[in-house]
């Protein structure tokens, strides 16, 4: 099997379309076609569904891109792995950091860490996964290792719980002083900018809003501190945010005000994920030790 003929594979479900993967990867589009045909012969089963909308892989075609994307991992690794052989720890390891989460605050101090005690380990780190979710990345085997709000038990995946957080209400009016309170009610009728649905801080607040019989003023969404602040920094609005994250915005923002909100107040769990499947290499291992261990150093 070559091993390009999986990348293709991959790239083309990736952007959903031949005709663009084959702009990407520089490779004419009946010759791209040729691939996916010999990966079709090949296994003896139909890969991709054709439409005017672009390509989606069949039942058949999902079993092989998430094979296709262990293989091609494993690959880069070896590359890594043979090129600096030696007896350091050494490797790519991928680290999510959820958005408006205690990642803010660490991600320096975890690049740091790492190459001052293990320069051979490389990091790329994500806060930003688009339309998914970090969960769903580890379980692909697009991420090796994240600090996320738990999202409860999945059992391909394994957590370790590292902190409970208060939600607070976070502004730059002068009507509210910071250290002070206020009630969820108080704090859902001012102009908010929350995070998007699919967000796990959204759902604690929405499903709040349910049980209180509320509805709240949200005037914007976005999952970036740096927008947050920017907005909240020019009177915008107002936003929710777990104590580690509020803190955050008010080191880009020294006047904002943080204030607890009261009757009811809301809690998120944070946990360091890793696939329960898949097996974690050395500086995988090594990485998600780190991690938990500064994770738990910002919220003692």
């Amino acid at each position: 099997m070559d091993v390009r003929k999986l990348y293709s594979f991959v790239k083309i479900i990736d952007i959903g379309s031949i005709t663009r993967a084959s702009a990407i990867l520089h490779i004419a589009q009946p010759a791209l076609s040729q691939q996916i045909a010999a990966l079709e012969a090949h296994y003896g089963k139909p890969l991709l569904v054709r439409s005017k909308r672009g390509v989606v892989p069949t039942e058949a075609g999902k079993v092989l891109y998430r094979h296709s994307q262990l293989i091609l991992r494993q690959m880069e690794e070896a590359e890594l792995d043979i090129q600096s052989a030696s007896e350091d720890i050494r490797g790519l390891v991928r680290v999510g950091l959820a958005p408006l989460g205690l990642g803010s605050l660490l991600a320096a101090q975890l690049i740091n860490k790492l190459r001052e005690d293990f320069p051979g380990i490389v990091l790329y780190v994500n806060e930003n996964v688009g339309g998914g979710t970090m969960s769903e990345l580890i379980m692909t085997g697009k991420m090796d290792v994240a600090l996320i709000f738990d999202p409860g038990a999945i059992p391909t995946l394994s957590f370790e719980k590292i902190s409970t957080e208060e939600l607070h209400f976070v502004t730059i009016s002068n009507s509210f002083e910071n250290g002070g309170e206020l009630t969820f009610a108080e704090a859902v009728a001012r102009p908010l900018i929350l995070p998007s649905k699919i967000h796990t801080l959204r759902q604690v607040i929405d499903t709040t809003l349910a049980r209180a019989g509320l509805t709240a003023r949200v005037i914007a969404q976005t999952e970036s501190v740096s927008v947050l602040s920017n907005a909240l920094g020019e009177g915008l609005g107002d936003t929710i945010l777990p104590l580690s994250a509020a803190r955050a915005v008010k080191r880009r923002i020294p006047e904002a005000r943080i204030c607890q909100i009261r009757r009811p107040n809301m809690r998120t769990n944070m946990s360091v994920c890793w696939s329960a499947q898949l097996p974690l290499s050395e500086a995988t291992l090594m990485v998600k030790k780190n991690l938990v261990e500064l994770a738990r150093q910002l919220t003692d």
